[in-house]
């Protein structure tokens, strides 16, 4: 039984798993940024927890390939050495997933806080969007849109 289970869960597999799972809960940031189901399973850490079960699962199935994980310190040491260790499968997934958990994180975060100032929802949904596909600049974009709202420039909160 379990040797079936590992045989399915390949990494291209996973992969395609870890990319249409986090669409609904975009999709529910986006359509339906107010609804409970929103607070409650999406700007929650409950994505997190679901995203950190399939990291916890590839950090095993990596151990057992006998992956070397003292590598991964030579990311910081250039480009070549970090597009080294994107040629490995095992660091490439694990990189994936960091990706979205983080992605999805500042989404629920975008959303949670353009509802303490009142922003409109389809305003929230360019930025939501943007950052779901490359992240940093969807944040930007809404910190762009919050000041207007919030009448401030905050560095921090």
């Amino acid at each position: 039984m379990i040797e079936q289970i590992y045989t399915f869960f390949t990494m291209e597999i996973i992969f395609l798993w870890l990319n249409l799972g986090v669409l609904p809960f975009w999709f529910t940031l986006i359509i339906f940024p107010k609804s409970q189901i929103s607070r409650i399973f999406i700007a929650s850490v409950f994505p997190i927890i679901i995203l950190s079960l399939a990291y916890a699962y590839l950090l095993h199935i990596a151990y057992l390939d006998s992956y070397d994980f003292l590598q991964n310190f030579k990311l910081y040491l250039g480009l070549g050495e970090i597009s080294n260790l994107f040629e490995n499968q095992h660091f490439l997934i694990l990189f994936w997933i960091h990706f979205l958990a983080m992605n999805l994180f500042c989404g629920g975060w975008i959303v949670n806080d353009s509802q303490m100032f009142g922003i409109n929802k389809f305003l929230v949904s360019i930025p939501l969007t943007i950052t779901y596909l490359i992240g940093p600049i969807g944040i930007l974009i809404y910190w762009i849109i919050r000041i207007f709202y919030a009448k401030r420039i905050r560095l921090y909160d």
